[in-house]
Formats: C-alpha cells, structure tokens, sequence
C-alpha cells in the first residue's frame, strides 16, 4: 500500500507559507512594538495588569454574550441608511500656526482628536488624521468629506502629544512619524511608549502611565492618568497595553480627557476625587448594544458628565469615521436630548473651529441638523 505524500508536503508547506507571511505582515511598523524590559517589567507590577492583560476592576467582555459573531457580521453586511453623511461637514480651517496669546482655547478635528493652547503650550491629543483608522489604507472605514482638511503637517511646535490608547482611531502611526520632529514629549498610557519607540520616538521624550499616575507638561500644567473601562490592542494581541483617561488641571481650569470608555463606577470615583470639572471631553458614538460595555450609549455620556460634576460636556468619538452600527447623527442628537433632561450645558463646535474656553458663550450651534 502506498501513503500519498505529495497532497500531505503540498499543504505543509501552504500552512508554513501562510505562517511566513503572517509573521511579516504582523511585523510591519504600523503595528507597532510589544513591550519589553524594563518596560515588560513595569507593565507586568501594575497592579491592574493580571494573568498576562490589563483588566478593569469589573468584568468588561469586548461582546455582549448573547450575540454572536455571525449576528455582527450580518449587522456590518447590511449598513443602515444614513451611517455616514451624503455630503461634506462644514469645517472651519483655522491656521494653528498663527494661533498665540495667553487664553485657553481648544480646536477639534472630528472623531476624538483635538488640540489644546494652554498657558502658552501646544498641546494635541490622540491625533488621528489618516484616510481610514486602519493598519492598511486601502482597507476599513474611509473619514467623512470635509475632515481631511487637517494633516499632522498643520501644527506648530508641540509642547506634548498625550495617548489614551493604541487603537488605530486614537493612534496613527503615520501622524505620529511626521508629529516626532515637532514634538517635545509624549504622555501615553502604560506599554504605548513601545510603539512610539519603534517609530523614532527618544525613550526620554516619553511617559508612560499607569491608573493613579501623575506627570506634568512644563511647569504648570498636572496630568493624572484616571481609569477607562475599555480595551487595547492593534495586532491579534489584546489588552497587553494600558488604556486611560487622564485629568488635566492647571491654576484655573481643569479638563477631563476622557479618551474611550464604557458607563462604570470610575466616573462618580472620579468627580469624587478630582471634580468638578470645567469641561469634560467624553466619547459618545459607536456604540451598540453588541458592545455595551467599552462604549457609551449617548444617554451614558451624559450621566457620566454628571457623575464627573462636569459643568460643560463636549461628546468627541463621532463626526469623522463609521465605526460602530448607527447612523452618523444619532450620538450628538441623543446626548443634545438627555442633555436637555438633565439641565447639562453642552459645548458643540464646528470641526476647526477656535473655542475660548473661559468665554461665557460657548458655542451650541446644532450645525449637522441640515446634513443628510
């Protein structure tokens, strides 16, 4: 009897070819770098780092374990009518360049990238301005018309770039590339510093945070790293990097960077702790009830405001990418609406548009009302 060994060889070696070819791809640099050494070990004494992953104190499941993975890709095979606009957002261009004097102001460019001014320093957070927040161009989600009018290229010196994780619609890494010579230090969440390492970053020009963690830009200017309750993770590899919110507080004024989280207990401990606070820049979109637990529903962007004792709420995480399952407009109308019931003022810029945070008159406009 003769054993067949051509078929058994042929798929030996697809099945090594296919390994080959996984490991070069999963090698490219937008993929970034794992932690290692002295870095591996800080990670590995965080005392919110268990098992191999980082955990939020309370069970967080990436997917409701009801749905299922076929019910989700039907979902995403049958997009609903008006996920994304039918034309292009009106977008101020403001010169960044030219932008000086003492006031604090803020400018946002859709979805949860923005820049900050503050006590003469520049200052941009989680700056995402690729065509699809994706490790490969030519695939994923492409920005809505009107928000490529921003590019890394846009801004001046920074005096920081802060990171509240490492997925790819919060950490671009060709933004990043072009933002290194121009940046003086970056604040990131703990094991992110491996990443901006490996994309020409100095290890001295880097901070990493974990949960309770304190750091400050120049000499006024406090950063603490607050819980989120959400995920990390940019290969096959997840929550092997930390993710955060941060507190930032200077003399006379005092932000919350919400960065992405799910509704928890975290918010009232931090108003608790930290409020209240002036504004409070929360992500409100794609969320859905497959995910309930590491986004916002909008009516939860709003309590959490409220438990933040947040004077002003700004919803970011929406207006430039469709990533969760909703049409474009529905996060801004809802929070508007369970903002309304909860007598919680909300701050609701143009994409570009220049916002003085300590003008008694901040901008409401409902300006997608008319988009389609």
């Amino acid at each position: 009897m003769k054993i067949r060994k051509k078929p058994m060889m042929v798929g030996l070696i697809v099945l090594f070819v296919i390994a080959v070819a996984t490991a070069v791809v999963l090698n490219l640099p937008t993929f970034g770098a794992s932690a290692t050494g002295s870095r591996l070990e800080r990670i590995q004494h965080s005392p919110h780092y268990k098992d191999g992953a980082f955990e939020y104190p309370i069970p967080t499941p990436t997917m409701d374990p009801a749905f299922s993975f076929w019910k989700l890709l039907r979902a995403y095979m049958n997009p609903l009518p008006g996920q994304s606009p039918a034309q292009p957002l009106p977008v101020e261009k403001t010169d960044l360049k030219v932008l000086k004097g003492s006031e604090p102001l803020l400018v946002w460019f859709g979805h949860s990238s923005y820049f900050l001014r503050i006590n003469g320093k520049n200052i941009l957070i989680d700056p995402v301005f690729c065509e699809r927040p994706s490790p490969f161009q030519f695939i994923g989600s492409k920005r809505y018309p009107g928000t490529e009018v921003y590019s890394a290229d846009d801004f001046p010196e920074l005096d920081a770039v802060i990171l509240t994780h490492d997925h790819y619609d919060h950490l671009d890494y060709e933004a990043i590339t072009r933002l290194i010579p121009k940046t003086r230090h970056f604040h990131a969440a703990l094991g992110v510093g491996a990443h901006l390492e490996r994309w020409g970053a100095s290890p001295g020009a880097i901070t990493e945070y974990d949960w309770g963690d304190r750091g400050t830009i120049g000499t006024d200017i406090e950063l603490i790293a607050t819980p989120a309750r959400h995920f990390s993770g940019r290969g096959f590899g997840r929550n092997k990097t930390l993710w955060t919110s941060f507190v930032f507080r200077t003399n006379d004024l005092k932000l919350f960077l919400g960065g992405d989280s799910g509704f928890g207990p975290h918010f009232k401990e931090i108003g608790e702790k930290y409020g209240p606070f002036d504004l409070a820049l929360l992500e409100c979109g794609q969320y859905n009830e497959m995910w309930p637990r590491i986004h916002m529903m909008p009516e939860e962007t709003a309590q959490a405001a409220v438990e933040l004792k947040a004077r002003t709420l700004m919803p970011v995480h929406w207006a430039k990418f469709t990533l969760g399952l909703h049409p474009w407009k529905e996060p801004i109308e809802r929070v508007v609406k369970k903002a309304g019931e909860l007598h919680l003022p909300l701050m609701t810029p143009r994409i570009g548009q220049v916002v003085m945070l300590k003008d008694t008159l901040l901008p409401t406009e409902h300006w997608w009302a008319p988009l389609k």
